[in-house]
């Protein structure tokens, strides 16, 4: 009996040999690259599906779980391409139960969140036109935000920051009511001394003071030295204190996250409403539309097919995680209790069953890869990218992605080679991990499924080897054979 089960250990273990064996050749000048970057062939994840026959998958180490990064985006473009109406648009409302009485809305006002990603500035101010056309000229009660849609309504409360910079757009978490995307605008103006700051518009209720020193950097690197800014709010209302440092004689718009979402609502309310010609002394508040609020006004946003292309050539965080909560959507009313991201992930591992991928290994988180817990495969992924070329939307997802060499995150990057302007791949990076995925043609003009995933602590380094990698595949196509590992540089 105990040889028998030695034997049957030594089948297992030559087995597992096989199987780690099984991996092909990465090409020659991916390990150059891998080794510059300080990283270990095995912090490499990567598989090639052929995508019109002919040819057998190329694969390394392709069904490992890793971080995706922003490449996980794809999954949640897959998923609503599939799910979602085609033409299914986000839309912010305005709502009242009150009567009218002249021109006096005798009672509260309801501004009532629908998942749009388009109610900038310009969009709210003309939406509150609309009201005022139609002879609204005082609002009695107060402004009543409702963003009921998801669930919890209010997500953004208690999470800890993702990183060092919660100010920054990628890092928004959203909400139903995505109101100038939960920023405030702001006008920075620095001469050789000091810098002035407005928001935009003018709010009554905001002050902007700049503690930032004047720096010698070009003004395309004006966000290095940026650093959390001081905020405090009073009766008086909100002052902010900006820090850090700004170059000399520069001038950006800019979009930052400074204040809480409910007071950004209350104080763009009061300053268009007053620039309309409108009175309100009320005060904005959370609250639920009543189930007799009649339709004053309505902004439609973008088709979620039309938003995809913006999403993802320039890798929109916000964008996809409203586009993920949106996913859950249809089973909150069946299902009372569960978060609204719960329930996207299970209709995301519906659609992984539908299409007859293995979804061992998945984590699943807000579906736009800025997590640190989301975890896919690489072969998961490209059956993701394979299944969607198969169907009736390949075409929409293929002219969403950046174009090697020409636009969105890879405008600067694969910009001379046989990949330039036919590569269709969406890009990803975190800390520790690098990323890319999508669509290329090899030298003998055959499509393939391409994704290659680095996790490691120098995976910022490691971007040339995806780069190697996309371009040696554009070269020749996939390469066989073994490949001999290469240690780590210290």
């Amino acid at each position: 009996m105990k040889r028998i089960a030695r034997l049957t250990l030594t089948c297992l273990l030559a087995l597992a040999a096989g199987a780690a064996a099984a991996d092909d050749a990465l090409p020659p000048a991916v390990l150059r690259a891998l080794t510059a970057a300080g990283v270990a062939p095995s912090s490499l994840g990567a598989v090639a599906l052929p995508l019109e026959g002919g040819g057998r998958p190329w694969r390394w180490r392709a069904e490992v779980p890793m971080q995706p990064a922003s490449t996980m985006k794809i999954v949640t473009a897959a998923v609503a391409l599939d799910r979602l109406e085609p033409g299914q648009r986000g839309n912010t409302e305005l709502r009242s139960a009150a009567p009218l009485q002249g021109g006096v809305l005798a009672g509260d006002l309801v501004l009532k969140g629908g998942a749009d990603p388009d109610l900038n500035v310009p969009q709210f101010w003309a939406l509150l036109l609309d009201l005022r056309q139609q002879g609204i000229t005082t609002i009695a009660g107060d402004l009543v935000v409702d963003r009921t849609l998801f669930r919890p309504a209010r997500p953004d409360l208690g999470l800890p920051p993702f990183d060092e910079s919660p100010e920054f757009p990628y890092n928004v978490v959203p909400d139903a009511l995505d109101l100038n995307s939960s920023l405030l605008t702001i006008d920075l103006e620095s001469g050789a001394d000091a810098l002035v700051a407005t928001p935009v518009p003018p709010l009554p209720g905001v002050t902007i003071d700049s503690r930032m020193a004047i720096s010698t950097k070009p003004c395309a690197a004006w966000d290095e030295d940026w650093k959390p800014a001081q905020v405090e709010r009073d009766a008086a209302g909100i002052r902010i204190a900006l820090q850090g440092a700004f170059p000399a004689d520069c001038k950006r718009r800019v979009w930052l996250q400074l204040i809480d979402r409910l007071d950004l609502a209350d104080q763009l309310f009061r300053a268009l409403w007053k620039d309309l010609g409108g009175t309100w002394a009320g005060h904005a508040r959370e609250g639920a539309a009543p189930a007799d609020a009649r339709l004053l006004a309505r902004h439609d946003a973008r088709s979620w097919v039309e938003l995809l292309r913006p999403m993802l050539k320039t890798s929109d965080n916000p964008t996809t995680r409203l586009l993920y909560l949106t996913l859950g959507v249809p089973a909150m009313a069946a299902d009372p209790a569960t978060p609204t991201t719960a329930l996207a992930a299970a209709e995301v591992r519906r659609w992984f069953a539908e299409q007859h991928i293995d979804a061992r290994g998945l984590v699943l988180d807000n579906g736009s890869g800025l997590s640190r817990s989301e975890r896919i495969t690489p072969l998961q992924l490209a059956r993701v990218l394979e299944a969607v070329h198969a169907g009736p939307h390949g075409p929409d997802l293929a002219a969403a992605l950046p174009v090697a060499g020409i636009d969105g995150t890879l405008k600067r990057r694969l910009q001379d080679g046989p990949a330039t302007g036919w590569a269709r791949l969406k890009t990803g990076s975190l800390r520790n991990a690098t990323a890319i995925a999508g669509y290329l043609r090899d030298g003998r003009g055959r499509r393939w499924v391409l994704v290659a995933f680095v996790n490691d602590d120098n995976a910022g380094r490691a971007r040339p080897a995806l780069d190697a990698l996309v371009d040696s595949f554009a070269r020749r196509g996939p390469q066989r054979g073994a490949t001999r590992a290469t240690p780590r540089r210290r």
